[in-house]
């Protein structure tokens, strides 16, 4: 669950409404496509803007549509409390794993995100999954704070925000090497995921896989087994989606994506 290919689907929305029906689509094609989990209410699942009603209908649609893949959910919100009751929610669901970001209105210290992760760890019989993204929480988390998180019982893996170009083996060696072994590192940038792969990230936790689930799974399979030109080509064959042509995507709005 905490290894390869970790597709995150939108929430599709028509209007106010969530489309649960479309979002069963979504999740059964990636499921179909072989992915080894899937990142539902993630930052590109909304989850930041759904109710707590809305996140449980997400979820358990998503749950029913996932052809037996493992769910990761998304529980993150301002109030400990309310991260603890959509932890709650997720696992009568049916979810296997939680993926949690340290969301605040105040500026966090580390101390008070170890404290988040300590106590949802303590509360819920669910690995967890450490959702770093720096971009949308505003929180950057330290090599040491994420060392200390890992060691928590429970916490599972470390989702992190792509590395600056030309830096992403040197990122992915450090950050590993302060990690116990039963915690696998993850990486959250698309257009990296064929580097961080081929450097040693276990995971890919990716948007992209979500509507091109197939594409992805490529990528990931060329990583894995070490044939460093394909999967490289297979990122490049990507590249216009992420790249500098369309104006949509353009690198501010880069780091809050997956």
């Amino acid at each position: 669950m905490f290894n390869g290919l970790s597709a995150f689907p939108l929430t599709p929305l028509v209007g106010e409404r969530v489309d649960l029906k479309a979002l069963g689509k979504v999740v059964n094609r990636a499921a179909k496509a072989g992915v080894d989990s899937l990142g539902v209410l993630g930052s590109t699942g909304n989850y930041a803007y759904l109710s707590r009603e809305e996140r449980k209908a997400v979820l358990e649609a998503a749950v029913g549509a996932s052809n037996g893949v493992p769910v990761l959910a998304g529980v993150g919100a301002v109030r400990t409390r309310d991260v603890l009751l959509h932890a709650g929610d997720a696992q009568r669901a049916g979810a296997q794993a939680l993926l949690l970001a340290p969301v605040s209105y105040q500026k966090l210290s580390d101390d008070e995100v170890f404290g988040l992760f300590d106590t949802v760890a303590a509360e819920s019989d669910l690995p967890i999954v450490v959702y770093d993204n720096p971009g949308t929480t505003g929180f950057t988390f330290s090599d040491d704070l994420h060392a200390r998180i890992a060691r928590i019982p429970g916490i599972a893996s470390l989702k992190i925000p792509p590395p600056a170009a030309g830096e992403v083996a040197a990122r992915v060696t450090k950050l590993k090497a302060g990690l116990p072994g039963h915690t696998s590192l993850g990486i959250s940038g698309d257009w990296v995921a064929a580097d961080a792969l081929l450097a040693g990230c276990n995971v890919w936790y990716s948007a992209i896989a979500g509507v091109l689930p197939r594409q992805a799974r490529a990528l990931v399979d060329h990583a894995v087994a070490g044939r460093r030109d394909q999967a490289l080509a297979a990122s490049a064959d990507l590249e216009p989606i992420w790249g500098p042509v369309p104006y949509l995507w353009k690198p501010s709005r880069r780091r809050g994506f997956g």
